[in-house]
């Protein structure tokens, strides 16, 4: 069974939606180059951060593996091999699953918490410099508009999946 679409079933982009595109993957670098160059110079990376900030609004600051990896929208052995690095540096550490022995469970440490309070300040600040305060009101509400309709999508593809490894919205 063959995965390519059809040739003839093609809605080819318009010039204004391949416009339309284009500005929002110039839009997406842009933000994303600039809040990841602000937070590697305080020594975290952005999935570093999204890891430690989504940890620190758990209970008990503890996440299922498999469901961190849901919410970032990452393979299991994405995030497994992220959390290694992380917990060397002491930043999270595993424990066993009580109700999965094959899985674990991710816990925020102390210094993970203490790198996440430092790190806040610099990462709000970044995203208001590259992103928010570019905008007015009216620009934030027809982005949170859009952004409703097209997160209602249910694709989700692993960003480790694409050519450049690199994390999409």
């Amino acid at each position: 069974m063959s995965t390519k679409p059809s040739t003839g079933a093609v809605r080819w982009l318009t010039p204004d939606e391949e416009r339309a595109w284009r500005a929002f993957l110039r839009v997406m670098v842009a933000v994303r180059a600039g809040t990841a160059h602000d937070l590697a110079a305080i020594g975290l990376s952005e999935p570093d951060y999204e890891v430690l900030s989504t940890l620190s609004e758990r209970p008990a600051h503890t996440s299922m593996l498999g469901e961190q990896a849901d919410k970032m929208g990452w393979s299991r052995s994405r995030l497994s091999r992220h959390a290694t690095r992380m917990e060397a540096r002491g930043l999270l550490r595993r424990t066993p699953d009580p109700t999965d022995g094959r899985g674990c469970l991710l816990v925020l440490t102390a210094e993970g918490l203490e790198a996440l309070e430092n790190a806040a300040p610099t990462h709000v600040e970044s995203v208001r410099r590259h992103f928010i305060d570019r905008l007015d009101p009216e620009d934030l509400a027809a982005l949170e508009r859009i952004a409703g309709k097209v997160g209602r999508s249910e694709v989700v593809a692993d960003p480790e999946s694409s050519p450049s490894g690199q994390r999409s919205a």
